[in-house]
């Protein structure tokens, strides 16, 4: 089991040098990465490569890059950039983020995004391999554009630098079962946002495809706290926001991987009160047995203890949160 800081996406500050510093902790304590995110205010890369510029041997990942942020062809120049700056260093990890930021945000439609991912990830593969001039011709990012507007002229390129490794690592945010499904087909890793340890059948058939030497690397709140209803509570708190707000009533990803899990009635309740404005009654709601299955909470003896389960899982890595003592916590208990 190896470890790896999820540094996240901004708040309303940034975060100043803070998060290098984290970074550079996490390298002295044996941390095998660090993780960078981006929602609708910082992007991935800037921070990830500055963090990169102060480290020296911490594997650098986005989880995640999202797709409609940028195409392909400029996904793999900037991580095609960082990997040569860091010294082979990078993990590109990508998600399809969801409809309200796709189309809110980005203003690109949200359709079909288990084919849109499949098309972005191979041709960031064309441009590492280097072998022969980048094109596609699907629907989602034909090269070269022939399309309305377009002049015709065209032509399909290979990418003028080098890239560092044909094979950089692509680790895939993914929810829906097809799309864990085609993350271990077409994948080097899995970035899921909610895994339980103790109910590893909810996603045993979509990952026995993985080939040799698939990455799980799985965010875990951690919350070293005696008293265990004070420990699960942002934990609950982060998934009452996700689960009723990160998503319309027609559809939502992480309220469907919640009823997937066998909590259907409560993720229906949840998103109830927190569309009626009731937040804090939504998080009363939200089961402690769930926040307890996907996070590591309570005394430092119980979180020793509830390791084994992730020890004992297809998880090659936890993600985790929080500031220098934390990390220290956490290097003792799994490194």
């Amino acid at each position: 089991m190896k470890l790896g800081l999820q540094l996240g996406y901004w708040g309303a500050l940034a975060p100043g040098n803070s998060h290098v510093e984290l970074a550079q902790e996490a390298e002295k304590l044996g941390y095998d990465s660090v993780w960078t995110a981006e929602s609708w205010g910082n992007d991935a890369f800037t921070p990830l490569a500055w963090i990169g510029a102060h480290t020296s041997k911490i594997r650098l990942g986005t989880s995640v890059a999202q797709l409609s942020a940028r195409t392909p062809t400029a996904c793999a120049m900037a991580a095609l950039a960082l990997d040569h700056l860091s010294g082979g260093r990078m993990i590109l990890g990508l998600g399809v983020s969801g409809p309200q930021v796709v189309e809110g945000w980005y203003g690109q439609p949200f359709s079909k995004p288990v084919s849109r991912t499949r098309e972005y990830v191979d041709i960031i593969r064309q441009v590492m391999r280097r072998e022969a001039p980048v094109t596609n011709d699907g629907e989602h990012y034909p090269l070269p554009y022939k399309g309305p507007n377009s002049w015709g002229m065209g032509k399909p390129l290979k990418p003028i630098t080098h890239p560092l490794r044909k094979d950089l690592p692509i680790f895939l945010g993914a929810e829906g079962p097809k799309n864990v499904a085609q993350t271990a087909e077409i994948a080097d890793g899995w970035l899921p946002l909610y895994y339980s340890p103790y109910r590893q059948e909810v996603y045993a058939d979509q990952l026995k495809g993985a080939k040799e030497g698939f990455e799980i690397s799985a965010m875990a709140m951690v919350n070293i706290n005696d008293d265990l209803e004070q420990a699960l509570y942002p934990v609950k708190a982060m998934l009452a926001f996700y689960i009723g707000g990160m998503g319309s009533k027609k559809r939502n990803f992480h309220k469907e991987l919640m009823s997937r899990m066998g909590f259907e009635a409560e993720a229906d309740r949840i998103q109830e009160l927190f569309f009626e404005g009731k937040q804090e009654e939504a998080i009363q709601v939200v089961p402690n047995q769930f926040a307890d299955e996907i996070s590591l909470s309570g005394p430092k003896e119980r979180i020793k203890e509830r390791l084994e389960a992730w020890k004992d899982s297809p998880v090659t890595s936890l993600l985790v949160m929080g500031d220098t003592y934390l990390l220290r916590e956490m290097a003792e208990m799994v490194l």
